[in-house]
């Protein structure tokens, strides 16, 4: 059996002199939990650790579109769909649609991602040329003011966007579903998102089991890491998603959030989407998905507090609000807000261009 470890995190000072760095970022710990299949968790010094487990966990994460991964980022989501979970319909035209962008690139948002495709439970399908008409215009809009994402699964969208100017593939697939979008991605030369989900949409709440969710969850990304790697994409240049809500119960959601560390281990930037998300109703009380904001800031936190570097969040002004509060908490930063922490937009020059350092 494999063993796989999980930093015990602690982002407040003081730190033990033997604590290491997390990835370069905000977060330390000094010991580390040992997962095994079939064998109970132990607990080793961090010290201990193998050395190449060691770098993976410690190495600073490469600039992903022009910002260091050495503070938590918000990725803003922008759904030009009719039926997405949470705003289907509210942003579909092309006008409200780039309003609403600028809206959360002025609020702190430094990447948006914009998506022409609802993933939630039970959606269908939608035609390639249905979802490039409705992305391809707001994304030429947006990459004006700063990094943009796409979402989706297929290749021929994602390629569109390339040209419109998006930075970054965003695949909830996990270049699964097209078996053009790899190779198109390698050699359009931008970061990868790749995200675990169980199932297709339309299926994936049935009825999802796994044998131990966190290490089924960091198999699966492991093996798209390595064929990501395979078709010509840099490890530098790809980043990782639990996919909270993809086929998982509020259990399993529960439990990779609860151990989102372990995920460090495979030495890539880690995204987080959680916001708005039905297991967030369930346990706080909130049928409407617009409730659901005082819950998604608890979660992204939580994430944030495991040193999760990209939170995709519908609610920016709220996140970026936390997130100054939780820095003065547990950061001894000052009482003023701090720009240059949360919501400050790149830290390098926005080409949008391909062959640009990217991450």
């Amino acid at each position: 059996m494999v063993a796989r470890f999980r930093p015990l995190l602690s982002c407040t000072a003081p730190r033990s002199p033997e604590a290491l760095s997390l990835a370069g970022g905000w977060c330390w710990f000094d010991r580390v939990e040992v997962l095994e299949r079939g064998t109970p968790p132990q607990v080793i010094a961090a010290v201990d650790l193998p050395d190449d487990v060691r770098l993976r966990l410690t190495s600073s994460r490469p600039p992903v579109v022009g910002l260091t991964m050495d503070r938590p980022r918000v990725m803003g989501i922008l759904n030009v769909t009719p039926d997405s979970f949470s705003d289907g319909g509210s942003f579909l035209g092309r006008e409200v649609a780039q309003a609403h962008g600028r809206a959360m690139v002025a609020a702190g948002a430094e990447i948006v991602d914009v998506g022409g495709e609802s993933t939630r439970p039970g959606a269908g399908e939608v035609p390639a040329e249905v979802e490039i008409s409705r992305t391809r215009g707001v994304v030429a809009a947006l990459s004006r003011l700063g990094p943009v994402s796409i979402d989706t699964r297929k290749a021929s969208v994602a390629r569109a966007a390339f040209d419109a100017g998006a930075d970054l593939l965003n695949d909830v697939s996990a270049l699964r579903h097209d078996p053009e979008m790899a190779p198109m991605a390698a050699k359009a030369r931008r970061p990868v998102c790749l995200m675990h989900a169980q199932g297709d949409p339309g299926t994936m709440q049935d009825d999802p089991r796994y044998e131990d969710v966190l290490l089924d969850i960091y198999d699966f990304l492991e093996e798209r890491m390595g064929f990501a790697e395979a078709q010509g994409i840099p490890r530098s240049q790809i980043l990782l998603d639990v996919g909270i809500g993809f086929g998982k119960t509020v259990g399993h959601n529960l439990a990779l959030l609860r151990g989102l560390g372990l995920f460090h281990g495979l030495g890539c930037t880690l995204l987080l989407g959680a916001s708005r998300k039905r297991f967030i109703g369930t346990i706080g009380g909130a049928e409407l998905p617009a409730a659901r904001v005082p819950g998604s800031l608890a979660v992204a936190l939580a994430g944030v507090a495991q040193g999760v570097q990209i939170l995709r969040v519908h609610d920016v002004e709220p996140t970026v609000q936390a997130l100054r509060l939780w820095r003065a908490v547990t950061q001894d930063a000052p009482d003023a807000p701090d720009a240059s922490w949360a919501g400050a937009g790149a830290t390098g020059a926005h080409t949008g261009q391909a062959g640009e350092v990217k991450g």
